[in-house]
């Protein structure tokens, strides 16, 4: 889509106060001298300006005097308040984006930072409730960045819905769906006896209840360090080492399921490891801890790792699965959402998320 005019950005702007009542009928828009001046752009260009507020009945223009705020706005013209609360949101957004995109980061940095900060709100909102809106789903269960692009394209995966999300833990997420206060959750729990993942769980958590799982992605997890990795940490054992400052993740998420679980086999004391009462609810806040300093080692995501330019080391490779009532399978939310899942199409948009494979994206099964 092309750019506005200045014009029409002057335009929109003067538009904008008027309809919020910054500028109230009867008041004395700025000469066209002023406009320029504040604008620094020529004289013609502000009244382009005034002309299309002109046709659009906002201001008048009187001879000799200037031009004026109308005095009686026609109601085709004001918005309804949701509109003009999203167009004030829309508003600030793009003061947002104007200082960034000034600032010298690009558009895809910036969607990025956008999606990390909202992961985060999602992780501390409280958990769904009720019933869902119409043509929603709610999806509870562990921090995804694949899931994340779901929710902002989820009319693309099945047109006419939404996906609203609530990033709870793997465990969170499942008793969530447990007790019907999610349609979706997704999950990555690793059971050491069997050596797989989410199936005993869910036979746990379902007695009885025949359920429905597909695969999104194997992940890559490992420990998410410094640029350079300047204390040199390597391996699980690091962590216990005098000095080194580690970002947990929250109980009840499979990553931390699966850290205790090593833990455990490796004979390491969790007093050992400095920070591990240090929670984070997502893998994008132990690596924003790492980027920041306030963490010198975190288990993440490799995609986690990647968004904040830092050092990764590989440890596991998991399986991620989303999962629903097996009654559900046949619905046409959840029809499409599996089979976009195995689709060219999805591995085309996932496909540049760092650290997953996608090679088994898709594959369903009921238990």
């Amino acid at each position: 889509m092309d750019q506005p005019t200045l014009y029409q950005r002057i335009a929109d702007h003067i538009r904008q106060e008027i309809l919020e009542g910054r500028l109230k009928p009867g008041d004395r828009l700025p000469t066209i001298r002023e406009q320029s001046a504040v604008w620094q752009c020529t004289p013609g260009t502000i009244q382009r300006a005034y002309l299309d507020l002109t046709r659009q009945g906002l201001v008048t223009s009187r001879a000799g005097r200037g031009t004026y705020v109308a005095g009686r706005i026609e109601a085709s013209h004001v918005p309804s308040q949701a509109s003009l609360r999203r167009a004030r949101l829309v508003h600030r957004a793009e003061a947002f984006l104007l200082e960034v995109l000034t600032a010298g980061f690009s558009r895809t940095e910036i969607q990025q930072a956008v999606d990390l900060a909202m992961d985060r709100w999602r992780a501390v909102q409280e958990q769904p409730q009720g019933a869902s809106a119409e043509n929603t789903l709610r999806f509870a269960g562990s921090h995804d960045l694949a899931v994340t692009w779901l929710s902002t394209h989820f009319e693309q995966v099945c047109p006419g819905w939404t996906l609203e999300l609530s990033f709870t833990g793997s465990l969170g997420g499942l008793m969530a769906l447990a007790e019907g206060r999610a349609d979706l959750s997704g999950s990555h729990l690793f059971d050491p006896e069997s050596g797989t993942y989410n199936l005993p769980y869910l036979r746990k958590l379902f007695p009885g209840r025949r359920m429905a799982l597909v695969r999104l992605a194997e992940r890559s997890v490992g420990l998410v360090l410094a640029p350079g990795n300047p204390l040199g940490i390597h391996t699980l054992r690091d962590l216990a080492r005098s000095g080194v400052r580690f970002a947990n993740r929250q109980g009840g998420s499979g990553t931390r399921v699966w850290f205790d679980q090593q833990l455990e086999r490796l004979g390491i004391d969790r007093s050992r490891v400095q920070g591990y009462a240090d929670e984070k609810a997502t893998h994008s806040e132990v690596a924003r801890a790492v980027a920041e300093g306030r963490a010198d080692a975190g288990l993440a995501l490799e995609s986690a790792a990647a968004a904040f330019n830092l050092d990764f080391q590989f440890l596991v490779q998991e399986s991620y699965d989303l999962v629903f009532p097996a009654e559900e399978a046949g619905q046409g939310s959840f029809a499409a959402l599996v089979g976009w899942l195995g689709s060219p199409a999805a591995r085309r948009a996932l496909g540049g998320l760092r650290g997953y494979n996608l090679d088994h994206s898709g594959e369903f099964q009921i238990i």
